[in-house]
C-alpha cells in the first residue's frame, strides 16, 4: 500500500494536467543533466591504431591519452572484475558487449575478512584504457555505489563509448597483436608494446604477505599479478597463504605446496622466476605444485617447453575446455595472450586439458610428480565457476602427501551409456496451435526430424497440424511418414503397433507430446513394445511436472522453491494458504503457459481460480506471491556425458507475476551483476543434473530486486515457447542439438552450425541485445479485459536485435503491430487513450498497452522513480526508455532544416523510424528518409554469429543497425527477396509461415538465391539453414527499402507471408521495388472493398446486395431498403477485423465505429447478410489470368463464421454440380479481369443454385498448405514458379477443368481455440475471427474424419450427459439431432422451457435450473453441481442474437469451457456431430499418404 500512496501525490497531479505543461516550459532545465547525451560537443577522443587507421568515440572516463596492446573480452558480465585483473596490465581493453556500466560499480574500497578488496579482484583498475559500443549513464543495482564513468575518472583511466567494437574485434582477430592509443587533442602520445617489459615485476608484491594466518596448510603463492579470489579460494580451503614476490628464490622455503599465479605479458620475460622454478622441478621435492594462467605458461618453460603469441588471445568467459583424461568438458574464463606449445613439452609431461574449439594448450602435468596447471581461470570472478575444483585437487594432493598423484584428485571419467541404438524414431508433434503453445514446436519439430535424418533415422511424425511445416510429406529434411491424427495415448498406440519405432522423442511437442508420453510410460504401452523414451528419461518429466515431487527433488540439494504447499482439493488449497499467508500464487501440475494459475489476494480469489484449475488439472501448487521480484531465466543443455552448458540468459523487463510469454524479454540479462549471473548459472547445471535432463530444458528464477535471494520457480524438462526464442537470440539451434543429445551423442563431438569450425560445446557470446515483445489479440473478444498476469494471454511473439536497448526496443515495439511508431504515448491502431484514464491505474495494473502508458507517463514528465514504485520495473530499464522519450522531445525544437547529421544519426541509433523522425521535424516519411540518405546515414548490416566475433564466422544470419562502420559481408547475390509473417496473431498463423518456407524451398530448387525478412522467432522461415540470407528485421516499408538497395534483390514475393507484406505491395511498387506475381496495382483494387465489388458487377458476377459507406445515414438507408441483418467489411485487414453482423440501428451505430478504426484510410462496406447460405472457397495458382491449379472446399458451418473459424471439407459434401460450375466460372473471370500471377483464394455464398462472392484475396490464403497436402500438390511451389517466370507442366496440374477430387477419403479442418485463457470472453463464432490454430484429419468418410478431427482440437467424446440449450428458431431442425443423441445412450439435460419441448416431442430430457437462478428459489439440479460431478460431459448450447437470457447462456458457456467441458456452439456442427457419433465406427490410423496412394491407384484404373 505504502508504494501506492508514495505514487500517490504525483499522480493526483497529473491528472490535473499540472506535469503536462512542464514540456513547453524551460525544456533544457531538465535536459542539462543528459546534455551529454545530445550535444555532440561531449568530450571526443579518437582511438587510433598502428596502421594508421583512426575511430572518433566520446570520451566517459578521464581525459588523458595513453598507449597500449589492444585485447578484448567477449563476457556478458563482469566489468568491475575484469578491470581490475592484473593479467590486463598495459592493455587497452574493448568489451565485445555492447551496453556497459548497466549495474554501476560496488563499493572498491570495501575489504574482506581478510583484508582484500571485497568486490573487485586486485587494488586498482589494470586496463591502461576501455573501449565500449554504448555506455549506460544511469545504472541501476542495489550493491552499486558509483557509475562506472565516477570511478574511472577516480582511477585517471581513460574510457570511450560510441566505437564500433564489433569492427575492432575484428581487426584484432585477423591481426593477432594490435598496438594502438586513445588520443585526446592537444594530448599527443607515442604508440609503445608493453609486451617489451617484464610487466609481472610491475604488478607483483614487493614483500610477503599472510592471508588465513594459523590455518593448518601451508601455501607459498608466487605472486606474478594473483587475483584476490585466488587466494580467497585457497584460504577457505585450509591454506595459510604466504604471497612472495615474483622473483622470490624458492627452494629453501618450507612449505606444504607451491602454487604460482595469473600475470601479464610475455612469461619468457620473467626469467628469474622461470629459473627459480626450473631448480623446484628439478629437486626431489614433492610438495605439489599448481600454476594458473602465467603460472601454467612459468611451469612449462621451467620444464623445458616453448611458449609462443597466440594468434588470436583467448579472453572471456565462454572458452570450452576438455579434460584428455576423462573427456569432460568445462566452460572456462580465461584472459591470455599467451600460449604453450603441446608438442615442445619434454618426456615425463603430457597435456592435461586442451581447448575444444582451436586445439590449443590450456594445461599441463607431469606422469609422475604432483605438478598441474590449467591455462584458464578456475577462481573465475568473472565467468563460469565449473572449475574451481581444481583447487580442491590441490589442496587434496597436500594432504595425500607421498602416496599422492593426480588422476586421484581429479574427477572420475563419468559413465557414458552407449549411444542409443535405434532405427526409426516416433516424433510426438503439439497439434494445432493455441495460446501457450504455439509455432515454436513446429520449429523445434522441425529441427529434430532434421537433426534425425542426419544421423541416418527413420522418422514417423505424429502431429495434426496441417499447417505447419514439420508436417509436409516430400523434402530431405521431411519425416519419412505423417500421421494427422489426434496424440492422444489411444491414437500413439495404434501408430506405435503399425510402424513399430523403438525410440520415442516426446520433449518437442509442448505439454501435449509431454502428457501423451508420460501416460504412455505409466500404462506400460512403451514397454509392452520395446520402445525407448530418447534424451530426457520420463522419471525426470514426472519430477518437474509434479509440483510436489520438484519440491522433494530441490531439497535434496538444499535449493530453494518459494514456500508451497501442493494440493488436490479446494478446502486443502484455503488451508495451505492460511499457513502461507496472503497473498498467495496458484499454480496447474502438467499444466502449459500458466494455464489454470494465478495471484490470489483474499479468499474468495483463490476458491475462484483454485476451482477452476481443479477443473483442468488433478493437483495445484499454492506457493509465496514472489511478485515485483526479478523474473530470470536460463537455458540450459546437457549430455549423457553429464557436460552441461547455459546457452541462454534472459530476463524480463517485467517483475515477477507476469508470465513469462506475456511479458517483454531481454537477452541476454541486463541489470545482473556477475556474481548474480553466474550464482544463477551454477544452481541451473546443479539442478539439471540432479534432475538427470538430457537434452535441452530451460529454468525460471525469481530473483529478489536488492539481495542475492532467489527461489526456483520452475524447469521444463522440454523445449518451450523460450527455446525458440534463445535459439533465434544466440544463433544455437537448441532443439536440433537436444535431439542428437537425446540419440546419446556427446556434446563436444556436435559442431556449432553457424561457425562451422568450433564445438557446440560452448556458451554463446553475444554483441547485440535481443528484445522479445508479445503479440496480444484481446480486444477481439468481447468482455476481455486487457490485464495480463500470470496465465498467458498472447498469441505471438516478435523478437528484434539491437546494438543498444532503445534500439533494440523500439524495433520490437513497430515489428508487433504495423500501426505502431515506436515507444509513443499513443496506443495502437491510433485508438483513443480513456477519458477517465487513471495514469496510476495504467501504470500498477499491468496489461497489453502498459507500455504505451509507460511512454504517456514519461512525456508528462513522471518521474522514473515515481514509474518504478507503480510497476516495479528496474530502473535501468526506465531509464532507457527516458533516453527515447529524451531525444524525441529534443527533437522537436529542429525541423528539416535545421537538424544536425550527428543529431539525425543519433536519433537513427535510438531506434528512430523515419516515419517517427519525419513527424517530429514536421514533414513525411519520405522526406525523412531522402534527408538521411543526403547524409549518407545508412544501416549497417551486422551477422548474428554466436562468437562475438571472436572466431570467423560463415554465417547468413543477419540484422541491420546504425551502430557501426562497416557491413559484416558483401552483396553478390541479388537473390530473390522473399517478406515473412511477422508475428503470429488471430487470423494469421504458422500457415503463412508454411506458406513462406514452400516458397523459399522453391526458390532454391529452382537454384536462386533467396533473401528472407521476418521477425517471428517461433517459425521455420526465420532458421537461418532455410535460406541464403535471413534478415531478422522490422517488416515496414524502410527496412525493406533499405535491405532490397543493399542486396540489389531481383524481385520481391510479397503474396506468401500472410496480410502485413500484402499491404506492403503498393508502397514497394511505389518505392521501385519490383514485385514479382500479380501486380500491386491488381492488389490494390481487390482490397479495397468498393473498387472490388464495382468490378464484379463489371464482369456480371453475382454478390449480395453492397454498398460503400461514408456516413451512418448510408448504412441506416441502405439497411431499410435491403432489411436486417447486414454484414459490415473494412479493407485492408486480415481474418475479419471489425466484420459483423449487425441486426439493428443501436448495433449498426456501435459495430461501424469499429469498422472505421480499422480501416482508416479505406472506406468500409455494407453488404446483405444472406441467411442459411452455404459458404465454398477457392483456393488457386493463376498465371497471366489463367487458373492453373484450384481446390474447392466447403464449410461445415453456415456463412456468417469466419472461414478461418470454420471446419472446413475437402471435397465438398452437399453443393450441387451446378452451383460449382457456377463457382469455377466465376474464378476464372476474376484470374483474367485483375491478371492473377500466382496465388489467390475467393470465398462464395451458395443457397441452392444461387453463388455469390464474398470476398477474394490475392495472395495466398490460411488454407493453402490444407489444399496442398489434402490432394498432394503444393500450390504456394508452383505460384513461385509462376511468379519467377519458371517453365511448368501444367498438364499434370489440378485446373479448372482438370480438378484432383479424392474419392476415397476426406480432409476435415478444424479450428482450435483458446477459450480457457480468455477468462472473461463469450465462446461464441462470430464474423471475426477468434480460432488461434487449425488442425487436419483424414478419414474413409466424412464422420470419421470430423471425430478425429475434433479429438485433435483436445476434444473429449462425451461419455454421460449432454446438455442442451437452444434458441426457439432452431428447435424445428434439432429434433432428429437430438433423437441421434438419445438414441446413442446419452443422458440429455437441458433447460426449462427447453427441456418441455424436447419431452414433448418424446425425447426426454431431465430440466435443469439456469445459473442466475438462486437455490432456494428452484428445486431443480444446478449446471454447475452436474458438471463439477462429471454428470454433464457435453454442452451444446446454441445461441442467436435475439435470445432471451444473453446473461444465462454466457454463463453456461463459460462454466463448459472452465470446467474442461467440451463446448458445441453451432447447429450444423452439433448435427455432424450427432451423425458421426452414429455413422463414424471404429476410427482408423491411415496415413494421408496411404489414402492418397490408394485414391491415385484407383484414378489410374479407372482411366485404363
Amino acid at each position: 500500500m505504502t508504494k501506492i500512496l508514495s505514487a500517490y501525490s504525483v499522480i493526483k497531479s497529473l491528472r490535473h494536467g499540472s506535469v503536462v505543461g512542464r514540456r513547453l516550459g524551460d525544456t533544457a532545465a531538465w535536459l542539462r543533466p543528459h546534455a551529454k547525451l545530445f550535444s555532440v560537443k561531449a568530450q571526443t577522443a579518437h582511438l587510433v591504431l598502428e596502421d594508421g587507421t583512426r575511430m572518433k568515440g566520446f570520451s566517459f572516463g578521464h581525459d588523458s591519452s595513453v598507449a597500449g596492446e589492444l585485447v578484448f573480452n567477449t563476457g556478458l558480465v563482469g566489468y568491475p572484475e575484469t578491470l581490475t585483473d592484473p593479467s590486463y596490465r598495459g592493455q587497452i581493453l574493448t568489451l565485445t558487449y555492447p551496453i556497459v556500466g548497466n549495474y554501476g560499480v560496488p563499493n572498491t574500497q570495501e575489504l574482506d575478512e581478510l583484508g582484500l578488496r571485497k568486490h573487485v579482484e586486485s587494488d586498482r583498475i589494470q586496463v591502461s584504457g576501455l573501449l565500449v559500443q554504448d555506455y549506460s549513464h544511469e545504472y541501476s543495482h542495489w550493491n552499486s555505489v558509483k557509475s562506472l564513468g565516477q570511478w574511472l575518472h577516480e582511477e585517471k583511466v581513460p574510457a570511450l563509448f560510441g566505437v564500433d567494437t564489433r569492427l575492432l574485434t575484428k581487426i584484432i582477430r585477423d591481426k593477432g597483436t594490435v598496438l594502438g592509443k586513445i588520443e585526446f587533442d592537444g594530448q599527443p602520445v607515442e604508440i609503445s608494446d608493453p609486451n617489451q617489459k617484464n610487466l609481472v615485476e610491475e604488478v607483483s608484491t614487493k614483500e610477503t604477505k599472510v592471508f588465513g594466518k594459523g590455518n593448518p596448510i601451508k601455501v607459498v603463492a608466487v605472486d606474478c599479478g594473483i587475483k584476490h579470489n585466488i587466494i580467497r579460494l585457497l584460504v577457505k580451503r585450509g591454506a595459510e597463504v604466504h604471497l612472495v614476490p615474483w622473483d622470490q628464490e624458492l627452494l629453501s622455503l618450507d612449505y606444504d605446496g607451491l602454487f604460482i599465479s595469473n600475470g601479464p605479458g610475455d612469461p619468457s620475460l620473467a626469467k628469474t622466476l622461470i629459473h627459480n622454478v626450473r631448480k623446484v622441478l628439478e629437486s626431489d621435492n614433492r610438495q605439489p605444485v599448481f600454476g594458473i594462467c602465467m603460472g601454467n605458461q612459468i611451469t612449462a618453460l621451467a620444464a623445458g617447453a616453448k611458449s609462443y603469441k597466440l594468434l588470436m588471445g583467448n579472453r572471456g568467459q565462454n572458452q570450452p575446455v576438455l579434460n584428455v583424461m576423462t573427456g569432460e568438458a568445462f566452460i572456462t574464463a580465461q584472459n591470455h595472450g599467451y600460449g604453450i606449445d603441446s608438442q615442445s613439452l619434454p618426456s615425463g609431461w603430457s597435456p592435461l586439458f586442451v581447448n575444444a574449439n582451436d586445439g590449443t594448450n590450456e594445461g599441463i602435468m607431469h606422469n609422475t610428480k604432483p605438478v598441474f596447471t590449467a591455462q584458464f581461470h578456475p577462481e573465475a570472478k568473472g565467468g563460469p565457476t565449473d572449475t574451481e575444483f581444481l583447487f580442491d585437487a590441490f589442496i587434496s594432493l597436500i594432504k595425500n602427501g607421498k602416496d599422492a598423484n593426480i588422476v586421484s584428485v581429479m574427477p572420475k571419467k563419468p559413465d557414458i551409456p552407449p549411444r542409443a541404438q535405434v532405427s526409426k524414431v516416433l516424433v510426438l508433434g503439439s497439434g494445432g496451435l493455441s495460446i501457450g503453445q504455439a509455432g515454436e514446436f513446429d520449429y523445434s519439430g522441425a529441427q529434430a526430424v532434421k537433426a534425425m535424418k542426419e544421423e541416418n533415422l527413420q522418422t514417423v511424425l505424429m502431429n495434426p497440424n496441417i499447417a505447419s511445416v514439420q508436417t509436409n510429406e516430400v523434402g530431405t529434411k521431411q519425416a519419412d511418414s505423417v500421421y494427422f491424427l489426434p496424440v492422444t495415448p489411444q491414437f500413439v498406440t495404434e501408430v506405435i503397433k503399425i510402424e513399430r519405432p523403438d525410440g520415442i522423442l516426446l520433449s518437442m511437442g509442448g505439454q501435449t507430446a509431454l502428457n501423451c508420453g508420460v501416460e504412455l510410460f505409466e500404462k506400460g504401452v512403451l514397454q509392452q513394445y520395446g520402445v525407448k523414451v530418447l534424451g530426457t528419461p520420463v522419471e525426470s518429466i514426472m519430477a518437474t511436472e509434479d509440483r510436489q515431487l520438484f519440491a522433494d527433488k530441490l531439497m535434496e540439494i538444499n535449493e530453494k522453491i518459494a514456500p508451497s504447499v501442493a494440493v488436490d482439493s479446494v478446502s486443502a488449497a484455503l488451508k495451505a494458504a492460511e499457513q502461507i499467508g496472503y497473498p498467495v500464487m496458484l499454480r496447474s501440475a502438467y499444466a502449459l503457459g500458466g494455464l489454470g494459475s494465478g495471484l490470489c489476494a483474499n479468499k474468495d480469489k483463490l476458491e475462484e481460480i483454485a476451482s477452476k484449475a481443479l477443473a483442468m488439472s488433478s493437483q495445484i501448487l499454492v506457493e509465496k506471491s514472489l511478485k515485483g521480484w526479478k523474473e530470470v531465466e536460463y537455458e540450459v543443455v546437457r549430455d549423457v556425458a553429464d557436460n552441461c552448458v547455459t546457452v541462454c540468459n534472459m530476463e524480463n523487463f517485467d517483475p515477477l507475476g507476469i508470465h513469462t510469454g506475456d511479458s517483454i524479454v531481454v537477452a541476454p540479462s541486463q541489470t545482473l551483476s556477475n556474481e548474480e549471473y553466474h550464482m544463477l548459472r551454477e544452481t541451473a547445471i546443479k539442478v539439471v543434473r540432479h534432475l538427470g535432463i538430457v537434452g535441452e530444458c530451460n529454468i525460471q528464477y525469481a530473483l529478489h530486486p536488492s539481495s542475492l535471494e532467489y527461489c526456483i520457480i520452475e524447469v521444463n524438462a522440454r523445449l518451450s515457447r523460450s527455446s525458440a526464442l534463445a535459439s533465434k537470440a544466440t544463433g544455437y539451434p537448441l532443439a536440433f542439438v537436444a535431439a542428437k543429445l537425446a540419440l546419446g551423442i556427446p556434446l563436444p563431438e556436435i559442431k556449432n552450425a553457424v561457425s562451422e569450425k568450433t564445438t557446440a560445446c560452448f556458451e554463446p557470446s553475444l554483441d547485440y541485445i535481443v528484445t522479445k515483445i508479445p503479440r496480444w489479440d484481446l480486444d477481439r473478444f468481447q468482455g476481455m479485459s486487457l490485464e495480463i498476469g500470470s496465465a498467458m494471454k498472447s498469441v505471438g511473439e516478435v523478437m528484434a536485435v539491437g546494438r543498444t536497448f532503445e534500439e533494440s526496443m523500439q524495433k520490437a515495439l513497430r515489428m508487433c503491430h504495423p500501426s505502431v511508431d515506436g515507444f509513443v504515448p499513443r496506443l495502437p491502431l491510433k485508438k483513443a487513450w480513456a477519458d477517465t484514464l487513471d495514469l496510476q491505474t495504467e501504470l500498477s495494473v499491468p496489461s497489453s498497452t502498459r507500455i504505451f502508458s509507460l511512454a504517456k507517463a514519461l512525456h508528462s514528465g513522471v518521474s522514473v522513480e515515481q514509474i518504478h514504485q507503480l510497476t516495479d520495473i528496474d530502473k535501468w530499464f526506465l531509464y532507457k526508455l527516458l533516453n527515447i522519450t529524451r531525444m524525441e522531445q529534443h527533437l522537436t525544437r529542429y525541423n528539416s532544416g535545421t537538424v544536425t547529421r550527428e543529431l539525425l544519426l543519433k536519433a537513427k541509433q535510438d531506434g528512430f523510424s523515419d516515419r517517427q523522425v519525419g513527424q517530429i521535424l514536421g514533414s513525411s516519411e519520405g522526406a525523412a528518409r531522402e534527408l538521411r540518405l543526403a547524409h549518407g546515414i545508412k544501416p549497417w548490416v551486422k551477422q548474428i554469429d554466436t562468437l562475438a566475433a571472436e572466431y570467423p564466422a560463415m554465417t547468413n544470419y543477419l540484422y541491420c543497425t546504425y551502430h557501426g562502420e562497416e557491413h559484416d559481408l558483401d552483396f553478390k547475390d541479388q537473390g530473390v527477396m522473399v517478406l515473412g509473417c511477422g508475428p503470429y496473431h488471430i487470423g494469421s498463423s504458422v500457415e503463412f509461415d508454411w506458406c513462406a518456407v514452400s516458397s523459399i524451398r522453391a526458390l532454391r530448387q529452382m537454384g536462386k538465391k533467396t533473401v528472407v525478412v521476418n521477425h517471428n522467432p517461433e517459425t521455420v522461415s526465420t532458421d537461418f539453414d532455410e535460406c541464403d540470407r535471413l534478415y531478422f528485421e522490422e517488416l515496414t516499408l524502410e527496412r525493406i527499402l533499405d535491405i532490397t538497395q543493399q542486396e540489389g534483390c531481383s524481385g520481391s514475393i510479397v503474396s506468401v507471408g500472410g496480410q502485413i507484406p500484402n499491404n506492403l505491395a503498393v508502397p514497394l511498387h511505389l518505392s521501385g521495388v519490383k514485385i514479382l506475381g500479380t501486380s500491386p496495382l491488381q492488389i490494390d483494387r481487390a482490397e479495397e472493398r468498393s473498387v472490388f465489388s464495382s468490378i464484379l458487377d463489371d464482369l456480371g458476377v453475382a454478390q449480395a446486395p453492397w454498398r460503400a459507406l461514408s456516413a451512418l445515414e448510408d448504412a441506416f438507408a441502405f439497411a431499410n431498403q435491403v432489411g436486417y441483418p447486414c454484414l459490415l467489411r473494412p479493407s485492408y485487414v486480415l481474418s475479419g477485423s471489425a466484420m459483423n453482423v449487425v441486426y439493428g440501428e443501436e448495433e449498426m451505430k456501435r459495430f461501424l465505429e469499429e469498422a472505421t478504426q480499422v480501416s482508416q484510410e479505406h472506406p468500409v462496406v455494407i453488404t446483405k447478410f444472406i441467411r442459411g447460405a452455404r459458404e465454398v472457397e477457392v483456393d488457386a495458382v493463376a498465371k497471366a489470368g489463367k487458373v492453373l491449379v484450384h481446390a474447392i472446399t466447403e464449410h461445415v458451418e453456415d456463412a456468417g463464421v469466419h472461414s478461418g473459424d470454420a471446419t472446413l471439407m475437402l471435397p465438398t459434401q452437399t453443393i450441387s454440380q451446378g452451383a460449382l460450375e457456377k463457382v469455377k466460372t466465376a474464378t476464372r473471370r476474376i484470374a483474367q479481369a485483375f491478371e492473377i500471377s500466382g496465388p489467390f483464394n475467393t470465398q462464395f455464398l451458395v443457397k441452392g443454385n444461387d453463388v455469390m462472392v464474398i470476398e477474394c484475396n490475392l495472395r495466398a490464403s490460411r488454407s493453402f498448405p490444407f489444399v496442398s497436402k489434402t490432394i498432394g500438390v503444393d500450390f504456394i511451389n508452383v505460384a513461385t514458379k509462376v511468379m519467377v517466370g519458371e517453365p511448368l507442366d501444367e498438364a499434370s496440374l489440378p485446373s479448372l477443368e482438370n480438378p484432383i477430387i479424392p474419392v476415397d477419403y476426406v480432409g476435415i479442418k478444424a479450428p482450435m481455440f483458446s477459450w480457457p485463457r480468455l477468462r472473461d470472453a463469450d465462446p461464441v463464432l462470430r464474423c471475426e475471427m477468434a480460432s488461434t490454430g487449425e488442425v487436419a484429419c483424414f478419414g474413409p468418410n466424412i464422420y470419421s474424419a470430423f471425430l478425429k478431427a475434433m479429438l485433435s482440437t483436445g476434444f473429449k467424446l462425451p461419455q454421460k450427459g449432454i446438455l442442451i440449450g437452444i434458441q426457439q428458431s432452431f428447435r424445428p431442425n434439432f429434433l432428429a439431432t437430438a433423437h441421434q443423441l438419445k438414441e446413442e445412450g446419452f443422458k440429455l439435460y437441458a433447460t426449462e422451457a427447453t427441456s418441455a419441448w424436447l419431452c414433448a416431442n418424446d425425447v426426454s430430457a431431465t430440466p435443469v435450473a439456469w445459473p442466475s437462478q438462486r437455490v432456494e428459489d428452484t428445486s431443480l439440479p444446478s449446471i454447475n453441481r452436474l458438471i463439477n460431478e462429471g454428470h454433464i460431459d457435453l454442452v451444446v448450447n446454441l445461441p442467436n442474437n435475439n435470445t432471451r437470457h444473453i446473461k444465462d447462456n454466457f454463463l453456461i458457456r463459460r462454466m463448459a469451457v472452465d470446467h474442461g467441458v467440451p463446448l458445441i456452439t453451432n447447429y450444423q456442427v452439433v448435427k455432424l456431430f450427432a451423425e458421426a457419433i452414429r455413422y463414424a465406427g471404429d476410427l482408423d490410423t491411415t496415413s494421408l499418404f496411404h489414402y492418397r496412394q490408394k485414391d491415385g491407384q484407383q484414378r489410374e484404373a479407372g482411366q485404363q
